[in-house]
């Protein structure tokens, strides 16, 4: 048995309501269920000295990142204020000082990326009257996955009177990745909602290229459990040779969804098509809904069309801070 370090393995358990605040050996403190930090304990005993069983037996299980972050919030005094708030593992939610009576929530994987087996689950809850803007801190890198797929679902709830903005910043997708992205949203009659899905199929600025791969979105929207926006888009295996068709993206490789469902659609698509005009793209607006494609070389000419319309649909607000470059 090789020698550690006392220190090699130790576990700091507090308890808070049912969950410890948890360190096991790697430094990082999280929230966790009791299980999952007894679950990570014995992981890590195997890893540094409590039983080298795995490795003995020439077995190597690759560590995989996992997360999951919820945030709920009500109106109080006047504002919206956290409810509910709960991250574990790689998921991690800060909330920014605003000067208005909306609240800005920054989702962070603090994995750094994600990769073949990743796990990430985001939830937003948004009460009566509430206003949120939800961002990432970063662009999410998904890298090449040497098995399985990684995984990001998020849920979102949008309550009566208020208004959800999922802002999250482009997704950059490296040769060989492999990601399946779910998005699922249950508004109320009132309320309003706006998504925007950016993706990178490498970063053309580095000579990078998505060559092979996988690359799923689902998305689902109902109002009052009726179902009023579905899409299902998959590139897979050939993504660079499937991106050239013109019927595909025509060669672009960075192209971007954007979705807002509420009673200002049609006042929103006389603004919004004006700024799509003489760019690959186009915007329509039915059913109280407007969807918005666009397709660009690169990112950065994909922000520069992404960004307008994005403004124009927060009635004039600009992008989230952590956006600027």
């Amino acid at each position: 048995m090789p020698h550690f370090a006392a220190n090699a393995f130790r576990a700091i358990r507090i308890v808070r309501g049912g969950h410890r605040l948890s360190e096991c050996g790697t430094g990082l403190a999280f929230l966790q269920s009791p299980d999952t930090f007894n679950a990570k304990c014995q992981t890590e005993r195997h890893l540094y000295g409590g039983g080298m069983t795995g490795a003995a037996a020439g077995t190597t299980r690759l560590q995989r990142a996992e997360g999951r972050g919820h945030l709920a919030a009500k109106v109080q005094g006047g504002r919206t204020r956290i409810h509910e708030l709960y991250q574990e593992g790689a998921a991690k939610i800060r909330l920014p000082d605003t000067f208005n009576a909306s609240m800005e929530a920054v989702i962070i994987n603090t994995a750094g990326g994600l990769t073949g087996g990743d796990r990430m689950n985001w939830s937003v809850s948004a009460g009566a009257g509430t206003r949120i803007d939800v961002t990432t801190q970063a662009c999410e890198k998904i890298y090449k996955a040497s098995t399985g797929t990684a995984e990001v679902t998020t849920q979102i709830q949008v309550g009566p009177g208020a208004r959800v903005d999922w802002l999250p910043q482009e997704t950059i997708l490296f040769d060989r990745a492999s990601l399946f992205r779910r998005l699922d949203v249950d508004l109320d009659d009132s309320a309003e909602f706006l998504a925007v899905e950016a993706i990178l199929l490498g970063r053309k600025a580095m000579g990078e290229t998505m060559e092979t791969g996988l690359f799923r979105d689902r998305w689902r929207i109902r109002r009052s459990g009726r179902l009023i926006h579905a899409e299902e888009l998959r590139l897979s295996d050939a993504v660079a040779l499937l991106a050239a068709e013109q019927a595909v993206l025509g060669g672009q490789v960075a192209f971007a969804t954007v979705l807002y469902a509420g009673p200002m659609s049609e006042a929103y698509l006389s603004k919004v098509r004006p700024l799509v005009d003489g760019h690959m793209g186009g915007a329509s607006a039915w059913s109280d809904k407007i969807v918005v494609r666009l397709a660009a070389a690169d990112g950065f000419a994909l922000r520069k069309i992404l960004i307008p319309v994005i403004s124009a649909l927060r009635n004039g607000a600009p992008v989230p801070k952590v956006w600027n470059l």
